[in-house]
């Protein structure tokens, strides 16, 4: 009986290099390899492009951040979303040593999901000098428009102090104007109660740009203050300072109280009539013209409401819906006294 050959497969693994036990290997395609969790015990140097995994705890911020304050409703929400989805985006980092990683880009997602109570990020790691970290952060934050026009002011001049760059070297940097740049600087001039007002929204750059030409800073809050309370426009804003650089005691003199006239003997009788007829505080408040003011009653609950409808309308016999629709009617009047 002849033996059987024992070659094909047995023969064709052998010949690849592989022994008897490689069988169980082979029965399982191999996997590609996931993004590795570095930690100070297995850091290699990272090279650029490449994406990890990283605790926490390891990345430090940028410290060239030019963001200063951090919305919480916003940063609520994405920590929502990251707690549901996960981070989509990798943070950016560069390798500092030791174990240790400068965030690059990427603050609020680090932020988000420190309060989601992630310990691991994804990140990609890049290669940056000290000036290109600090114009990364703030070229993110322009691009997303993320930063108040302060904020933005103060990252300009921190690129332009501490890294001796020219405007028009900055302005090439970072795609803008160099008079972009420089208007941005300008602002820091400006009183801090007035950044403030910038910073938070209250004033536009239209309005306060004029206020560069007071140079006394308790003229500028001042001024800004007036702006704000009576809503000036940009134009309005330009007109208020060329008054002040004429006469800087201006609005004091202004805010000065007038002289009230004396009251009118008749008014006074007519409120003081309404008071004791309505038995509610009555008050008559005479206007610019002559002969015109407005006339305000009070009430104190709704029953007194009703009651006061029903004398002002000689309405006895009408419904609470007909009095509270007379009531609207005549609420939208002006009296003349």
């Amino acid at each position: 009986m002849k033996k059987a050959k024992t070659g094909g497969l047995g023969r064709g693994l052998g010949a690849l290099g592989l022994g008897k036990n490689a069988l169980a290997g082979a029965a399982k395609p191999a996997e590609p390899p996931a993004p590795t969790a570095l930690t100070e015990t297995a850091v290699p140097a990272a090279q650029a492009g490449t994406p990890a995994t990283l605790p926490v705890e390891a990345i430090r911020p940028n410290r060239f951040q030019p963001r200063r304050e951090f919305d919480e409703a916003a940063l609520e929400e994405l920590r929502e979303s990251i707690a549901r989805h996960g981070i989509l985006q990798p943070l950016s980092v560069r390798d500092i040593g030791g174990g240790k990683y400068e965030l690059i880009a990427g603050e609020r997602r680090l932020r988000a999901a420190r309060l989601a109570g992630l310990t691991t990020v994804p990140v990609v790691f890049r290669t940056a000098t000290d000036v290109e970290l600090a114009e990364m952060a703030l070229i993110e934050n322009i691009q997303r428009e993320d930063l108040n026009p302060i904020e933005e002011a103060h990252a300009y001049q921190r690129l332009l102090t501490e890294f001796r760059l020219s405007q028009e070297e900055l302005a090439h940097r970072v795609a803008r104007s160099r008079s972009a740049i420089a208007n941005s600087v300008r602002l820091l001039r400006l009183a801090e109660e007035v950044q403030a007002f910038i910073a938070n929204g209250v004033l536009t750059m239209g309005q306060v740009r004029p206020l560069l030409a007071l140079e006394s800073a308790a003229l500028q809050r001042e001024a800004a203050e007036y702006i704000q309370e009576y809503e000036l426009s940009a134009r309005g804003a330009e007109a208020l300072v060329k008054r002040l650089a004429k006469d800087p005691n201006a609005l004091k003199r202004s805010a000065q109280p007038a002289k009230k006239p004396a009251p009118d003997i008749f008014v006074r009788d007519a409120e003081e009539r309404l008071t004791r007829s309505l038995g509610t505080k009555v008050r008559i408040q005479e206007g610019r013209e002559k002969g015109k003011g407005r006339l305000e009653i009070s009430y104190f609950s709704m029953d007194d409401l009703e009651r006061l409808l029903s004398l002002l309308t000689e309405t006895e016999g009408v419904g609470k819906e007909d009095k509270r629709a007379a009531l609207r009617a005549i609420s939208t009047q002006s009296f003349t006294v």
